[in-house]
């Protein structure tokens, strides 16, 4: 057994560098609301390790609890999962993606929707690839924590949900991000796919400060839609 690490508790290790961490949420006079389980493997470079944009994300699904609730929700590149499981467990109907090549991170996927009991389908979808798994797609919701990472996935990204936000209409993409070098990128592939932010927000500015106190970093959350005024 080991200490807590980050917002989770973490519950076992593993001689495989494998752990499982445990995430709070709700602070009701009886306790939490629930918990979401989270297997994370230290060794993977970036798919299995909850990050701090996904605590924030996942924190965020949870306090829109009642915006989110029965809405169909996918989540991309979503690695552990954890937004992605809150909102299942918040009676979402959600898709869980990442890329198609990645077959331990969508192994893993699966397992940790089963230790939570949740029936989150599971998809490989590959940003920028326009095969069979992506035009079966309609969320209410796209889910993305800490997906603007590498500058070199940036257009395939947005060309993905730029496409999954015109198959929904009316449909949100909610980002956590890192505040790093890369806004003018940002900015100009939103204007080339037609996306505009709707909100934006100091990722801090919705954590519990119980939670707040265990992240670093200068992390954004940002709702994007399609720019409907774009001539």
């Amino acid at each position: 057994m080991a200490d807590g690490d980050g917002d989770g508790e973490l519950v076992g290790r593993t001689a495989s560098m494998t752990t499982v961490s445990r995430h709070f949420f709700g602070d009701g006079p009886d306790g939490p609301a629930f918990s979401i389980s989270i297997i994370e493997n230290m060794k993977e470079e970036y798919g299995l390790f909850v990050w701090p944009c996904s605590v924030v994300l996942a924190e965020y699904v949870w306090q829109q609890k009642s915006r989110f609730a029965g809405a169909n929700v996918v989540e991309l590149g979503a690695g552990t999962s954890l937004p992605g499981l809150v909102a299942a467990r918040l009676g979402c109907d959600v898709t869980l993606t990442d890329d198609a090549g990645r077959l331990e991170v969508l192994d893993n996927m699966k397992q940790v929707s089963q230790l939570n009991n949740l029936s989150c389908k599971v998809v490989g979808l590959s940003w920028g690839v326009w095969d069979e798994s992506i035009f079966s797609l309609f969320p209410q919701f796209i889910l993305g924590a800490d997906v603007l990472y590498e500058t070199s996935a940036f257009d395939d990204l947005f060309a993905t949900v730029s496409f999954l936000l015109q198959n929904s209409p009316g449909s949100v993409f909610i980002t956590t991000y890192h505040n790093r070098s890369g806004h003018h990128l940002i900015e100009f592939l939103m204007v080339k796919w037609g996306l505009k932010c709707r909100k934006l927000l100091d990722g801090f500015s919705i954590m519990p400060s119980s939670k707040a106190s265990k992240i670093s970093g200068d992390i954004q959350l940002a709702e994007i839609v399609l720019n409907v005024d774009k001539a």
